[in-house]
């Protein structure tokens, strides 16, 4: 039970980090037809940090967010979660090839 308990302190603790950096650093991740936000991703938070399927849910958002992930690749902050062995997991099980920027 107890690390249940701080796997969700991990998640939270995560978004709330890309909540801020993403309003701190006014990140450059526009898109023409999309509102890049990395907090879009949160319902992948779990399939990204530990053995857990995507949900149908991170699947969803990371096909609306495609355009914008080169953008969050540039982002030192979220690269090291988008350059992870989960987050090729989450691509390949969601069918969402992640860029090479």
């Amino acid at each position: 039970m107890k690390s249940l308990s701080s796997r969700a302190v991990v998640a939270v603790v995560m978004v709330m980090m890309v909540l801020m950096l993403e309003a701190e650093s006014g990140a450059d991740v526009s898109s023409n037809a999309v509102n890049c936000s990395p907090a879009g991703l949160r319902p992948c938070l779990p399939a990204l940090n530990s053995p857990a399927p995507p949900t149908s849910g991170c699947c969803s958002q990371l096909r609306i967010q495609k355009p914008c992930l080169c953008g969050y690749m540039k982002d030192p902050n979220l690269k090291t979660y988008l350059s992870s062995p989960n987050a090729k997991k989450v691509s390949t099980a969601c069918g969402v090839p992640l860029p090479k920027c």
